[in-house]
């Protein structure tokens, strides 16, 4: 580091501590804010990072991280961050449906991160075999990891890193509004309350930056402010927590989802002792009702026998301490290319705040971080040196809307797909659930591809679509199996070519509205 820039790093910290201005004031210390903030600042970005609490959170999502998650962490240097806070490897999920059982590992990646499924890594692997006394260098693989943890713990970690970055100075204040220029709609920075130390009474503050960047999560207060009207989160569960000590539930190392008879229930190692358990229950379902016992009384009475039996004592004993468990809506929110493009210069809405999927799949960080990389690099002093100039940050974000769909479009349909299956409520969804079950049971190159794409892995719709709707198909010949078991089964022929339409139909129900959204 020379003299030179030593010196204007003082100067930039002086000036964030004392006169509260910065290059970039970012508000909320979460996933998304920490990321982007330590990004910034290893360009040379002067960032003000505000956050209302700076204690350790406790929450009840954000614990898994995929390997397409990992990778882009470790591109931002904060890789060390799921290091020292007790975190579980995770190596694939395993599916348990009416009692049938399947593991799915991530697939085969080389170094430069190119997905292998079935044969084709077969077929590399032995290019790396020892054939008559020589050895054939092929790419090396591997197959890539995950990682899942107390959220809390890794909150933490982001946040110090970013407190020990010269470049940024964290303040823990209550940010109220934004500030707009007295004679455009330019926003300068946010207002906000701060606790004073001697008295602890709330002061009027203010923080003022070039860029003001607003990732404060899926409750955001100013999303009204910053989408088009009409945007709003769609909300049809929640999940409600349990926190599980000392659960078996092998295979080890896997997110599990359990299929029954109600709406899927997650089970995932968030550390050595502590097992997380996530159940979905959605929007007035009768079950769950007062007259029925409420939410206790429903996972007492169905979700705890659909249950693998391992897992039922677990369960009930974290049910003993007599409380309603804490919950988490599930909110759904495309993502709009009008948020942060030809709005409100000076501002963008990012993270939660800004587009939100269902967490069945637990690719929530996965899209955050990639999202910071991608934003970071369009945003770099090389290609636009003044965030102060609204016409360069606003053609940088047109390219951001547009680039990020590559891998958003295939997590967020994924996971909003893939819970209108697990949750099915009619005839048509529930064939369509057998069918991907019985995909998921093929292994191979049927699952390799599907779980890189849920793993943020492999960045291409295309292969989505065409295993979203094989699934289809092997759902309508496993319905016709089902009805027809004997050669007197074919005069049902016509009503199967019905079935088969309904049941298509209501793929391209269920697909092709959320990818349109999404991709489109």
């Amino acid at each position: 580091m020379t003299i030179e820039t030593d010196s204007a790093e003082v100067r930039n910290a002086q000036r964030r501590e004392k006169h509260h201005e910065a290059d970039v004031v970012i508000v909320g210390a979460g996933v998304f804010g920490c990321a982007a903030a330590y990004a910034l600042a290893n360009q040379g970005r002067s960032v003000i990072l505000l956050e209302r609490w700076m204690h350790e959170p406790d929450r009840i999502v954000g614990e898994l991280l995929q390997p397409g998650g990992l990778q882009a962490l470790q591109k931002l240097g904060l890789g060390h961050c799921v290091e020292g806070i007790d975190a579980i490897t995770c190596y694939g999920y395993h599916v348990v449906f009416h009692g049938e059982h399947v593991a799915i590992p991530y697939p085969v990646v080389d170094d430069q991160g190119k997905v292998y499924a079935g044969e084709a890594a077969a077929r590399v692997e032995s290019t790396t075999s020892t054939a008559n006394g020589k050895t054939h260098n092929g790419p090396k693989l591997r197959r890539p990891e995950g990682r899942s943890f107390h959220h809390g713990r890794f909150i933490s970690q982001l946040r110090k890193a970013c407190a020990a970055h010269p470049n940024i100075t964290i303040f823990e204040t209550t940010v109220t509004s934004v500030i707009r220029g007295s004679h455009s709609e330019q926003v300068l920075g946010v207002e906000t309350l701060t606790t004073d130390r001697e008295t602890g009474e709330k002061q009027p503050d203010f923080f003022f930056g070039q860029l003001t960047l607003i990732a404060d999560g899926y409750d955001s207060k100013f999303r009204k402010q910053l989408l088009p009207t009409g945007i709003t989160p769609v909300v049809r569960s929640k999940f409600y927590a349990l926190e599980l000590i000392d659960c078996p539930f092998p295979p080890s190392n896997y997110g599990h989802v359990v299929i029954g008879k109600t709406s899927p229930i997650l089970l995932y190692q968030i550390g050595t002792h502590e097992t997380r358990a996530l159940i979905d229950i959605p929007h007035n379902l009768p079950a769950a009702s007062a007259a029925n016992g409420g939410v206790r009384g429903y996972i007492e009475n169905t979700v705890v026998p659909s249950l693998p039996e391992s897992v039922r004592p677990s369960v009930l004993a974290a049910l003993k301490d007599g409380k309603i468990p804490r919950s988490m809506p599930n909110s759904y929110l495309p993502a709009s290319g009008k948020a942060n493009t030809a709005r409100t210069p000076g501002v963008l809405l990012l993270g939660d705040a800004y587009n939100m999927r269902h967490p069945l799949t637990g690719g929530g960080m996965t899209v955050a971080f990639s999202d910071v990389v991608l934003l970071a690099s369009l945003l770099h002093p090389d290609r636009v040196p003044n965030l102060a100039d609204a016409n360069a940050v606003e053609q940088a974000m047109k390219e951001f809307h547009w680039r990020r769909k590559a891998w958003t479009s295939i997590i967020n349909t994924l996971a909003q797909a893939l819970y209108s299956l697990f949750a099915a409520d009619d005839w048509q969804l529930d064939a369509l659930r057998k069918g991907c079950f019985a995909y998921f049971q093929m292994g191979g190159a049927k699952t390799d591809e599907p779980v890189a794409l849920m793993g943020g892995l492999l960045h291409e719709p295309t292969v989505l679509a065409r295993h979203f709707f094989t699934v289809a198909f092997v759902a309508i010949w496993l319905h016709w199996c089902e009805r027809v078991r004997s050669f007197w089964g074919l005069w049902k022929a016509p009503l199967l070519l019905v079935d088969a339409v309904l049941i298509l139909w209501r793929a391209c129900v269920v697909f092709l509205p959320t990818i349109w959204r999404e991709a489109v």
